[in-house]
């Protein structure tokens, strides 16, 4: 029997010395393959995809396709990649940081569906929108979707267009867990439907879903030799043990080095650092909060959950004062009552913050260290330039995420994982009094998950540190935790 070859690529080098690989690639996907591109963050895998997906011309080698059964012959038609920067539609590049909670800015932003354009099969919709839960979604503007929601929204409209091959850059994060098994669920039973092939790219080595039949790792920016699965799953093992000993007295320096940090003792002396007084939150008819209490004391580290669409981004937008209903609520932040004429500015001198939202915003292509220091003065850019000693702590901190050899690396040149380690240095750099972390370990890779959380977790033995972490991981908690609050959504 004669095997299908739906992508090959022999000794191929593309045209583009910016975006090419440091050897030659050669691959071969067979139909019948669920392949995961595997490796640690800024390890080459987004170029490996956008060579086999035809984005870069080559200079060397060939590159072959095998749609069959499909009826069109073209990449655009059968491959269709849904990358890990969530995008609101096409208005990417006009997507700004607090857009999404200005509900004047959101007349213009289209529906859920229009945006999922017309609809060649029924079937497939139907068992699509019961899957993900559709319905409720169709008539909520875009801009307005939970980045659970989003992905949700993403997969459907992707689906619906029943490519050849569908490669998907990391799909299982910023979703609750009975979403991610949903998605676990449909991706294997699409992999045993007709002729889709699955490709993933995976920051998190140690987790290979279990319809995946190979793997292909790719690190240091060599694409490795095709694997078989259960095979890449016994080396990794093998490799993180030896991994996991070496890390142990680098890891313990990392926290020490943090904890030996001096004080700048320009903190606010207030018991109370957030509270909320019968807070509610509507969009339309939409009820997002309703009569919330919540009080956060100094040196309470809490842990936020809840399901995708609860109001979690939303509430944090509230204590960061980027929602324009915070100054209708009932808020104090550091014994303040918000609206009593306190700068914001003087109030988020005091917070350090980081989300999916802020990640998608920043389409700054400022050298990385700028981005760091645009922290220090809570800028989106750098509109003040920070002195010697300033720029020296920004270096510090990314030496601490393990990121000092990229500062003067443009931003949008880094990988998703590497940009998630600049706004996390950009976070804690002004050593603050309140860490808001909202799904902080998104997207990064096995090692660099570790590293984070061993950096929140000594972070948050400094004194009187005050610390919000949304996760929909359990796991990726810090020991350091000691209040829990779950949002349920109002439907």
């Amino acid at each position: 029997m004669v095997q299908q070859h739906t992508i090959n690529i022999a000794g191929g080098v593309v045209r583009n010395p910016l975006v090419r690989l440091a050897e030659p690639v050669t691959l071969d996907f067979l139909a019948g393959e669920h392949i995961a591109i595997v490796g640690p963050n800024g390890g080459g895998k987004s170029l490996l995809v956008d060579m086999l997906t035809s984005k870069y011309p080559l200079r060397e080698g060939e590159l072959a396709y095998d749609f069959s059964p499909s009826a069109t012959k073209t990449v655009y038609d059968n491959i269709k990649y849904i990358a890990f920067r969530d995008t609101y539609g096409a208005a990417d590049a006009n997507y700004y940081y607090q857009q999404r909670w200005n509900a004047h800015d959101q007349e213009d932003a289209p529906e859920v569906r229009e945006m999922l354009g017309e609809v060649k099969d029924a079937a497939l919709q139907q068992q699509l929108f019961e899957l993900f839960r559709i319905e409720p979604l169709l008539d909520k503007k875009i801009i307005l979707l939970s980045s659970g929601e989003l992905r949700k929204f993403q997969l459907t409209k992707t689906l619906l267009t029943a490519p050849r091959i569908l490669v998907m850059d990391n799909p299982f994060i910023g979703l609750d867990a009975p979403t991610r098994e949903l998605l676990f669920n449909l991706l294997e039973k699409l992999t045993r439907m007709g002729s889709l092939q699955i490709v993933l790219i995976l920051s998190m080595l140690d987790d290979i879903p279990s319809f995946i039949t190979h793997v292909v790792p790719v690190d240091d920016m060599r694409v490795g030799g095709k694997m078989e699965r259960e095979a890449y799953m016994q080396a990794f093992r093998a490799h993180d043990t030896v991994r996991i000993q070496e890390e142990v007295g680098a890891l313990d320096e990392l926290q020490q080095r943090i904890l030996n940090l001096p004080y700048d003792n320009v903190n606010f002396t207030s018991d109370e650092v957030v509270k909320l007084n019968k807070v509610s939150i509507r969009y339309g008819d939409r009820t997002i909060l309703k009569d919330l209490d919540w009080t956060v004391m100094r040196g309470e580290k809490w842990a936020l959950s809840g399901e995708n669409g609860a109001g979690k981004s939303t509430l944090l937008s509230l204590v960061c004062a980027d929602n324009p209903q915070s100054y209708a609520c009932d808020i104090s932040l550091f014994g303040r009552k918000r609206g009593t004429g306190e700068s914001i500015w003087e109030i988020k001198k005091h917070i350090g913050y980081v989300s999916p939202e802020m990640h998608r915003a920043y389409l700054k292509n400022l050298p990385a260290i700028e981005i760091v220091a645009s922290g220090l003065h809570d800028s989106i850019g750098l509109y003040k330039r920070p002195h010697a000693e300033q720029m020296s702590i920004c270096e510090w901190w990314m030496d601490i995420f393990g990121i000092a050899a990229l500062k003067d690396k443009p931003f949008l040149q880094l990988s998703s994982g590497e940009q998630r380690l600049a706004l996390l240095a950009r976070a804690f750099v002004k050593d603050p009094e309140l860490l808001i972390l909202d799904e902080p370990l998104h997207g990064l890779d096995t090692y660099n998950r570790r590293r984070v959380k061993k950096i929140i977790e000594a972070f948050c033995h400094r004194q009187d540190k005050t610390m919000i972490m949304v996760t929909h991981y359990e796991h990726e908690l810090p020991g350091t935790i000691t209040n829990r609050l779950f949002l349920k959504r109002n439907r």
